[in-house]
């Protein structure tokens, strides 16, 4: 078990080389001063593109950014979560002045409501200004962040749509007014909270009641995630919180897996391609930007295509791989298929010929275009 995970710690070291982080400083007249901040940009970032990236502020910057941006990238690097910018506040020196708030209200005062409106009058607007930054934001607190994170979702147009609240110290009333909020909530939200039985105890009871009371919420707008870990302490279940948080946020963006393929695209009633095109559709609707069509999705499709003898979604889905990679070997490859399935052998033949010539794609190479080659013309020659 130990060499597993020294393994998952250098493939995150490894692939996060690629990643480095910028250091900028924003002058802030909210907080009289300035504040350092980490930024991590996506892997082949191009300010120039049309397109958008998820946005991450990590509170408790200065210890905090390190475990999000390493699965970020990881995560992202295999497909299974969006490319995102990370933001990361560092708040060493200012971490009691920025989430203070007041014992009679248990509301952001004074200087914790100053950092309040920091993030949605300067910071947001700093990074959208200068970065592809799309409007779906997710935001990370551990321990007193954790439980300031919470404020944000009291305003009546939240700026966030996904929450991470790691260990929370959770301030007097924040249980029944987050399950007030959350009851009510009008936008797609994403909430989730973890602690571990090494947790501070006085944390812990209270995280504990906080599930229970969420846990009772019926609203379908609300998607709300609970783990309790084993074997985890105050500060060990930050590792194994965030990628598990990661994966629920973003599960609806994850590549099609067996699970998916048995239980609901093969279930699904429209044809294999009109599921695709729900799909994607739903993650723009979800997250606010469109996903480029991935490989394993396309074998996805094309296997429940044959699974179910739907020729009509074959060829539909070989012309959009024919648009959307018209220079990959993927292109041909799914024509041919097309072409094979119709009966056109020749024309079957003449497309995977032609993929010779292209480049090839995470699973299709010269040598199984040649395999593809050779079969089809058995096929012909008997």
């Amino acid at each position: 078990m130990k060499k597993i995970y020294t393994l998952a710690i250098l493939c995150l070291f490894a692939i996060s080389l690629n990643a480095q982080a910028i250091y900028e400083t924003i002058d802030s007249y909210k907080l009289n001063g300035k504040r350092d901040l980490k930024i991590q940009l996506p892997r082949n970032y191009d300010q120039e593109a049309n397109r958008t990236y998820p946005l991450v502020i990590v509170l408790d910057g200065d210890y905090l950014f390190e475990p999000v941006t390493g699965n970020i990238d990881y995560q992202a690097y295999w497909e299974d979560i969006p490319d995102c910018i990370v933001v990361g506040i560092k708040q060493a020196s200012t971490r009691e002045d920025d989430f203070y708030y007041a014992e009679q209200t248990n509301l952001p005062i004074d200087k914790g409501a100053d950092f309040y409106e920091f993030m949605g009058a300067e910071l947001i607007p700093y990074i959208e200004e200068n970065y592809k930054a799309s409007n779906f934001r997710v935001i990370v607190g551990h321990d007193m962040s954790a439980n300031f994170i919470n404020y944000y979702l009291f305003k009546d147009q939240p700026m966030f749509r996904a929450y991470i609240s790691l260990s929370p110290d959770l301030a007097p009333q924040m249980i029944e007014r987050l399950q007030q909020r959350l009851s009510i909530l009008e936008q797609e939200t994403f909430y989730y909270m973890a602690t571990a039985d090494a947790d501070l105890k006085v944390l812990r009871n209270s995280i504990i009641e906080c599930d229970a009371k969420l846990k009772s919420i019926e609203n379908s707008k609300l998607h709300y995630k609970f783990d309790n870990f084993e074997d985890a302490n105050h500060y060990s279940l930050v590792g194994r919180g965030i990628p598990k948080a990661l994966n629920e946020i973003f599960t609806l963006y994850k590549p099609i897996n067996g699970k998916e393929y048995n239980e609901k695209l093969l279930t699904f009633e429209g044809s294999p391609y009109d599921y695709l095109m729900k799909k994607y559709e739903d993650i723009e609707y979800f997250y606010g930007f469109e996903k480029k069509l991935i490989e394993n999705d396309i074998r996805a499709i094309a296997a429940a295509c044959n699974k179910r003898d739907d020729l009509e979604s074959l060829e539909k889905l070989a012309k959009l791989v024919k648009k959307e990679f018209p220079a990959s070997m993927l292109s041909a490859y799914y024509m041919g298929m097309f072409h094979e399935k119709e009966g056109n052998l020749r024309k079957a033949l003449l497309r995977y010929k032609a993929g010779l010539l292209l480049e090839p794609s995470q699973y299709i190479d010269k040598e199984i275009m040649l395999e593809k080659m050779y079969e089809v013309q058995d096929a012909l020659n008997d």
